[in-house]
């Protein structure tokens, strides 16, 4: 067997699409396709059902791949011994992370981290879905929000506040709510179709209500744009809004209400070894991040 063979199957179990496999991986569906055909010959048994308009595992398929795990994971874990050896960071560092905080936090301390550590290939991939560390082979996740129970570790980057927030034009054009209950009378843009809860102060006799958006955009940084243009009201992270707020572009309403506080995480299995090029690259974002706390 080939390790490139049973990272094609891994990838192709987890997305159940060999076009979608071979996007990932960087290469021709036909030659994951290949890889795959290949494997099953080596294996001697049918890893896929391609009888259906869906992929589907068989019995075998399903027996076959936490094995290939385990296998993919124990040669991870060879190499990450080796790095060590040399005493510099070195090879290649696949890291997933949502598409915010990689436009507005990671890609702006890429630079300097590249030029400290040149031996260190990194591959960023930025996507707004759920990640199986095991099946999707990255070295380092980067996760905003609450954490699910698992056997990862997850070390604090960042406490984000949620701001409040439209441009001034919009302002000008519908008035600036004094209290929550006045967003009854506004364009609000959320992050989904459940309604959000809003503060308008943080003194006893503070309104809150909840309102349904009447957008709903699932990434702040697709936001941005939208509420720079005046379509409504949003929450922003601070981190996104700050420097928007500071030449008036955008203008935070109620700064003294209770923010919505989100955690930053960069998480990387218990079972592994950290390598030093994850090590370094964890530092390089605390170093980065450290500005940015409140």
């Amino acid at each position: 067997m080939q390790l490139s063979d049973l990272r094609a199957f891994v990838r192709i179990t987890d997305l159940m699409s060999v076009s979608a496999a071979a996007r990932a991986l960087g290469l021709p569906k036909s030659g994951v396709s290949r890889a795959l055909a290949r494997l099953e010959r080596d294996l001697g048994v049918v890893l896929m059902d391609r009888s259906t308009r869906h992929l589907r595992l068989t019995d075998a398929g399903t027996l076959f791949r936490p094995h290939a795990l385990r296998i993919l994971a124990d040669v991870d874990e060879a190499g990450t011994a080796l790095e060590g050896l040399g005493g510099v960071p070195a090879g290649t560092l696949r890291v997933s992370l949502p598409f915010t905080v990689a436009t507005a936090l990671v890609a702006p301390m890429l630079p300097g981290f590249m030029a400290a550590y040149p031996q260190v290939r990194v591959m960023l991939a930025v996507e707004n879905r759920f990640v199986d560390m095991p099946a999707e082979m990255a070295d380092l996740l980067i996760r905003v929000g609450p954490l699910v129970d698992s056997d990862l570790i997850a070390r604090r980057l960042l406490v984000s506040e949620a701001w409040l927030c439209a441009s001034p034009g919009y302002l000008a054009a519908r008035g600036t709510p004094a209290h929550a209950a006045d967003l009854t009378d506004h364009t609000l843009i959320g992050y989904g179709d459940r309604a959000m809860a809003y503060q308008d102060n943080a003194t006893d006799d503070a309104r809150r209500i909840e309102l349904p958006p009447a957008v709903a955009i699932s990434d702040s940084a697709a936001l941005l744009p939208v509420l720079l243009g005046g379509a409504g009201i949003a929450y922003l992270p601070d981190f996104l809004a700050r420097p928007y707020v500071a030449d008036g572009r955008l203008v935070r309403l109620w700064p003294t209400a209770e923010g919505i506080e989100t955690v930053i995480h960069a998480i990387y299995p218990s079972h592994r070894s950290l390598s030093a090029k994850v090590r370094v690259f964890i530092d390089a974002l605390v170093a980065s991040f450290d500005g940015l706390q409140r």
